[in-house]
């Protein structure tokens, strides 16, 4: 290869490239899980220092219990259903169960369009073409010139 001569990248398989787009999609929706993670417990750890510590707000109380205890339990609930999500559902409902739910949809698509043709072709046929074989009655003759022989003396 010449000093400045152009890098060639091996193309990548379509396949392979899917399998690559959904690793990666499946990173970025770990990394945001564990982002959420580190997020709600300093967001906890913040509203017990808050209240019990600091004092702010200690006379609001839900149910005889501080307000902060509910809001970290109703986060740690969100937290909980991003982690399904992240871990249960999309391992289950993933990339490979949508694109066999498609090919099933389009199978029955085509079974249901080939049913209509059926239906189509019985109740409203095509009428017949006519054959191009045509009878010498049918078409018109020519009258035929008769041939000169080169070699034959007038």
């Amino acid at each position: 290869m010449g000093l400045f001569s152009k890098k060639t990248t091996p193309a990548i398989d379509p396949e392979q490239r899917a399998l690559i787009e959904n690793a990666q999609a499946r990173i970025r929706q770990k990394k945001k899980l564990y982002r959420h993670f580190v997020l709600f417990l300093a967001g906890a750890v913040l509203m017990i220092i808050i209240n019990p510590v600091l004092g702010i707000g200690k006379d609001i109380t839900l149910f005889g219990y501080d307000w902060f205890l509910w809001a970290i339990l109703l986060w740690t609930f969100f937290f909980l259903v991003h982690a399904i999500n992240v871990f249960v559902l999309k391992r289950f409902m993933g990339k490979e169960w949508e694109e066999e739910q498609i090919n099933a949809l389009v199978i029955k698509q085509q079974k249901r369009i080939a049913e209509l043709e059926e239906q189509v072709a019985i109740l409203h046929p095509l009428p017949e073409k006519k054959s191009s074989n045509l009878t010498s009655e049918t078409t018109p003759t020519t009258p035929t010139t008769p041939t000169i022989d080169p070699n034959s003396p007038l």
